[in-house]
């Protein structure tokens, strides 16, 4: 996306789907740039109004948000970030535009495995890095990661780009679990049962086992309720009901988790109401608006995630800190190119 203007007067936020031009040290609003949907997140942001007469202002970007934080500068009107994987939340850590919170509201509210130690990040919801199995072709209703390497599997296996930071995240998992050495040969394990080529999205894995060309697919578990409830790709209704959702681990360690999550911008305006739509979001109220709205699972303990959610099964999270993974990012990106992972199964 290409750099507007630094100042906050030129720049054009989206409210509820209308444009505005905002001044830049106005009262009684928060800037939000955001790598989330609007839509998923408006609910949210209007209950936040509703409660506080706080105006949020949205800037959505699909990629780049850091750069633009950083070419903006002191003179940035990002408030708060909010963004969809750890991944991207550790990235805005190390590019410098966060700054640490210390709220005990937030901290008694998100456990200490979903958020940064020195306060750079925190989590919102989790969602988990499932096998989907063909309902039809699949008897076994129990699953492992490691299982997912064994030669039963041969040819039936599909995923999306090893290099995604999904799978780079159950790989990085991998590794700090097991350690590089088997991590590697779990990998390699794993690309020598794919069925093809990883290509797609995790919805398309699920659109592969309708289709017979695999049984078995990573993906993660809110996909499926957003197929489930696609009216306008009605089609996607029957990728979800040809799968079952397994829960990898679930007979030890768990199944593992990623995130979306908020940090304050390290130039916040508005630090004041970011901190308290901070507060709001990780309150049980907009937990539970959130957990329903993406279909994920609400971090605040006895929160529960929605009904759709829950005909899933039970999920035993992996109690592995995020940024256990994070650290480990690097290695297993290298490990899927050492492996030849995107070349697909050996001939």
């Amino acid at each position: 996306m290409q750099l507007l203007k630094t100042s906050l007067a030129a720049l054009a936020l989206s409210t509820a789907g209308l444009a505005l031009a905002v001044p830049a040290h106005a009262d009684g609003e928060v800037n939000i740039y955001s790598y989330r949907q609007p839509d998923l997140i408006k609910p949210l942001l209007e209950e936040f109004t509703k409660e506080t007469g706080i105006t949020t202002n949205v800037l959505f970007l699909d990629k780049g948000l850091v750069e633009r934080i950083q070419a903006e500068g002191a003179n940035s009107p990002a408030d708060v970030i909010l963004t969809v994987d750890i991944a991207r939340l550790t990235e805005a850590k190390d590019g410098g535009v966060t700054q640490p919170v210390q709220n005990d509201t937030i901290n008694k509210d998100i456990p200490a495995q979903y958020r940064d130690p020195d306060g750079s990040w925190f989590g919102l919801t989790t969602r988990s890095r499932v096998v989907y199995a063909s309902k039809d072709r699949v008897a076994q209703n129990e699953i492992t990661y490691e299982e997912l390497a064994d030669p039963k599997w041969k040819g039936k296996i599909c995923t999306r780009d090893g290099q995604h930071s999904y799978n780079i995240g159950l790989t990085a998992s991998m590794i700090a679990h097991h350690g590089e050495a088997e991590a590697e040969k779990w990998l390699t394990g794993l690309k020598n049962n794919l069925a093809k080529k990883p290509d797609g999205g995790d919805r398309d894995q699920a659109k592969a086992i309708l289709a017979g060309e695999c049984d078995l697919a990573l993906g993660n578990s809110y996909y499926v309720g957003l197929m489930l409830t696609n009216e306008k790709e009605p089609e996607q209704k029957d990728w979800a009901a040809a799968i079952k959702v397994l829960f990898p681990n679930a007979g030890d360690r768990g199944s593992h988790v990623n995130v979306s999550g908020m940090a304050l911008a390290k130039n916040a305006p508005n630090k004041d109401n970011a901190v308290k739509l901070m507060e709001f979001l990780s309150a049980g109220n907009a937990q539970k608006i959130y957990a329903e709205q993406v279909y994920e699972y609400p971090v605040l303990p006895g929160a529960e995630p929605s009904e759709i959610v829950k005909s899933f099964g039970t999920l035993k999270a992996d109690a592995l800190p995020l940024v256990d993974i994070a650290a480990n990012r690097k290695k297993a990106s290298e490990l899927v190119d050492k492996v030849g992972y995107n070349d697909g199964p050996s001939q």
